[in-house]
């Protein structure tokens, strides 16, 4: 055991939280105990876990000496992450979740896959983010077609996702065709309505800055310009992959998510996005974002829920075998 103690200014008292649950939080995360001195905070543990604790509380000084405003939300997330992989620096969470211009919204990662799916959103032109629900896959990459919206990066954003959900035809529902696939489009409006006034994203809708639609009504058009979402990707068969992810045209973005625990095409259809995954790997300008029950950010029930049929499913298999 060995003890270090981290000199302090003013402006640390959002690393405490309110009645100190950040900082009791950064103390299991990084299994050390600290002690508020009059300059400075004494950090002790094993040599290991302190030198970690020193790093993270020099970079979190160094950035509030920078101008770096925490909510105590942003520090809770932070750590969350840092005790998931501690080799990712509080500097590097802090610069990927910058403030964007989303809206309302001003979000940062809450695990290192979102982090790691914030920078291939960034870095590439073409992204894939598979997993659970709840992992933020699809509310995330909204997230970031707004950013770019509003920071002027593209002139629209498109929203795609296949109108298949557990085996319902589209013809056997009610209304005319609009009315038909609402529906199944809901999640994407749910994230916009998040982000902007329900004001302000109708007339964006009107004036066609924002564009959501089945994936059928993807065929035979180039996207220039664009941020182009495919959600549920899982459900598109695999000539519709293939016509999706080539309706990228000049300075657009593109990015597909999916669920492949969750595929509801007829037996014997094979899945586009595994396709993709197959396909695609390796090919330039093109990443793979993968998340798991970790990153679940809805209930926590959900996490043990999503965990608990990974297990099952596991077993499923290797009885099978």
């Amino acid at each position: 055991m060995i003890k270090r103690q981290v000199p302090i200014t003013k402006g640390i008292e959002s690393l405490f939280g309110t009645r100190d649950e950040n900082i009791r939080f950064f103390e299991g995360a990084l299994s050390v105990t600290t002690q508020l001195l009059d300059s400075s905070i004494e950090i002790e543990g094993e040599p290991e876990r302190v030198r970690q604790a020193e790093s993270v509380l020099c970079e979190y000084q160094a950035l509030l000496d920078e101008g770096h405003k925490f909510s105590n939300g942003d520090v809770k997330d932070f750590l969350r992450v840092i005790e998931q992989d501690p080799k990712v620096s509080l500097r590097r969470l802090v610069e990927t979740s910058r403030p964007r211009m989303c809206g309302r919204k001003s979000l940062s990662p809450r695990s290192v896959n979102q982090m790691l799916y914030f920078e291939a959103m960034d870095r590439c032109d073409m992204v894939f983010g598979i997993g659970p629900a709840g992992t933020g896959k699809t509310y995330l990459a909204v997230a970031m077609a707004v950013s770019d919206l509003m920071a002027k990066k593209v002139s629209r954003i498109v929203l795609a996702r296949p109108a298949v959900e557990a085996g319902e035809s589209l013809g056997f529902l009610p209304g005319t065709l609009q009315q038909k696939v609402d529906p199944y489009l809901r999640p994407l409006y749910d994230a916009l309505y998040d982000m902007l006034d329900a004001e302000r994203v109708e007339k964006l809708i009107e004036k066609g800055t924002i564009e959501i639609a089945p994936l059928a009504f993807m065929r035979g058009r180039s996207l220039n310009d664009s941020f182009i979402i495919l959600d549920e990707g899982q459900n598109a068969t695999a000539e519709q992959m293939k016509m999706f992810i080539t309706r990228l045209g000049f300075g657009s973005k593109a990015v597909i998510t999916g669920d492949v625990t969750q595929i509801d095409l007829p037996a014997g259809r094979r899945s586009g996005l595994l396709e993709a995954v197959d396909v695609l790997q390796g090919v330039e300008g093109i990443s793979f974002a993968y998340f798991n029950e970790k990153d679940v950010v809805r209930h926590d029930l959900v996490q043990r829920i999503v965990r608990a049929y990974d297990t099952y499913e596991r077993a499923e298999l290797e009885g099978r075998g």
